[in-house]
């Protein structure tokens, strides 16, 4: 599943820094100077996953293949984005394209780094970012309510359903809050669908600290934490140069000397990929054999043969069944002949809704 998530923010907040750390297949330039990032870079990344490594200790593959994320680097976004001010259509067309945002914020001082908005101000810098996609979103939507506004009014019951959503979502972008929060579904999100609002895509908030509040945050972070969970988003606090630099380290045994130094038991990454993994309500499951041990992504609820389409469209065309053994289960018996002699493989239909860290075998026949 070519799943993206773009990062987002105001000219030199540590995007591009956050990529080049994020990333394990590109590196962007991290300069201090606006528009440094003009073309989107996108970015491969690892989704970590220490349950992978435990069913690869036990199995003994030839491979493991884990599952992935994409990242993109957006270009900063600046007061007046929504009607073109810093090349705003170009960077707002690409953050249309991500299923999910991370918006980085900048939680430090710093008088070397440029900033034209003032004094640090995270819940400004934020609102700043939420107000420049609400008026693009505001546009599409008034667009599209010219539309059908005919249709509604000639008694098409879809149409004038469509026009009810659409006036909300007018009334809610008119009020500075984001298409988010009315966490529209079924009929009601079909009638927006095809605009791809900026303000619908979930969010998760990078607050980019300086070292000494690298574990305990600061006052800016928690300013910002405030406003998010106001709006039920979550804030990862980060130093976005230290990230980088373990990134840049070959070997794990450096990485954890590293972050020894500062008191960290893993990188900030590793929580940030894991977030929006949740946040992209995905879950993983597992097939583990002697040839490769892979990681699969699906959609949180999917049965178990929408889960094997994306193995291959032949499973779910032809499935038959599915052999599922719970995680825990594969763990403690260690092998999938024990798990099978302990009762503890199950074979499941069609309608088997598909469990975060399920092991699998599809049986099918096309």
């Amino acid at each position: 599943m070519a799943l993206q998530v773009g990062i987002v923010g105001l000219p030199n907040v540590g995007k591009s820094t956050l990529f080049n750390a994020v990333s394990n297949s590109a590196k962007a330039q991290a300069s201090n100077y606006r528009f440094c990032t003009i073309e989107p870079n996108v970015g491969q990344v690892d989704v970590p996953d220490e349950r992978m490594a435990k069913l690869a200790e036990l199995v003994q593959p030839q491979r493991t293949v884990p599952t992935t994320i994409e990242f993109v680097d957006i270009a900063g976004l600046v007061k007046g984005a929504s009607k073109g001010e810093g090349l705003g259509n170009k960077f707002l067309a690409n953050i249309r394209e991500v299923d999910a945002i991370v918006h980085v914020i900048r939680c430090f001082e710093d008088e070397n780094i440029l900033r034209e908005e003032g004094e640090i101000n995270p819940v400004s810098d934020k609102e700043i970012i939420d107000t420049e996609l609400q008026l693009k979103d505001l546009d599409s939507v008034e667009r599209k309510i010219g539309r059908i506004e005919k249709q509604a009014k000639s008694g098409d019951a879809k149409a004038k359903r469509a026009l009810d959503v659409l006036v909300d979502c007018k009334n809610t972008l008119g009020e500075g809050k984001n298409i988010r929060s009315l966490q529209l579904e079924g009929e009601d999100r079909e009638a927006i669908a095809d605009l791809f609002l900026l303000t619908e895509k979930p969010v998760l908030y990078v607050a980019n600290v300086d070292e000494a509040a690298l574990l305990t945050g600061n006052k800016y972070s928690e300013a910002l934490k405030k406003v998010a969970h106001e709006e039920g988003a979550e804030v990862i606090v980060m130093n976005n140069s230290i990230e980088a630099q373990i990134s840049e380290m070959e070997t794990d045994e450096d990485k954890l000397m590293f972050l020894s130094e500062y008191g960290l038991t893993e990188p900030g990454l590793n929580r940030l990929i894991r977030s929006a993994y949740k946040l992209l309500n995905l879950i993983t499951y597992f097939t583990a054999g002697v040839q490769e041990v892979r990681a699969w992504t699906i959609q949180r609820n999917w049965k178990a043969p929408q889960a094997a389409s994306v193995i291959h469209t032949d499973f779910e065309k032809g499935f038959i069944k599915a052999e599922v053994i719970a995680y825990n289960d594969f763990i403690h018996y260690k092998n999938e002949a024990a798990c099978r002699e302990n009762g503890k493989l199950r074979i499941e239909g069609k309608e088997y809704i598909v469990q975060d860290g399920d092991v699998m075998h599809f049986r099918f026949n096309v």
